[in-house]
């Protein structure tokens, strides 16, 4: 994800000083060039997943090319199953053992992530074995062709016999 952000005599103030290779944005540009909302942004960067480059003279967040690419990751990860907690793990390791593959943790999440989605299918399954069973049981109620069970089983419609 992010490169860890070393902070110097000359970025304390948190004032920017632009450098001549470096593309600055606000956080408004990062947010339209990405497609996701400046809310995300700053929880993203809250979380540690992007950085900025520091503030501009007024005050503002301000992102090179690298939150971009953040983005980008996150994006694909999440586009995969994965949690935002899992991607900070992966963030840690990314960031924490960079002589570390990073391969074999991001495969040991997409395995998490597509258990979880193997157990909603198979949840989503049940539940559509349960319409149809009631689509079959009710199928004249459901059609009109018949007074309904439901009512008929509803107290506020029952007559009294006595």
């Amino acid at each position: 994800m992010a490169a860890p952000r070393r902070i110097t005599e000359d970025t304390k103030d948190r004032t920017v000083r632009p450098k001549a290779s470096t593309t600055q944005m606000s956080i408004g540009e990062l947010s339209r060039r990405c497609g996701i909302s400046v809310k995300t942004i700053r929880e993203y960067e809250g979380m540690g997943l992007i950085y900025t480059v520091g503030r501009s003279p007024g005050n503002y967040r301000l992102f090179d090319e690298s939150a971009l690419w953040c983005v980008g990751v996150i994006r694909n990860l999440r586009s995969l199953g994965l949690t935002v907690a899992e991607i900070r793990e992966i963030a840690g390791i990314y960031l924490g053992k960079p002589d570390e593959p990073i391969g074999p943790h991001v495969a040991i999440r997409v395995r998490a992530a597509r258990s979880r989605i193997n157990a909603r299918v198979e949840e989503l399954e049940q539940l559509r074995r349960r319409i149809d069973e009631y689509e079959t049981t009710h199928a004249a109620e459901l059609a009109g062709d018949a007074d309904s069970a439901l009512r008929a089983a509803d107290p506020r419609f029952r007559t009294n016999q006595g």
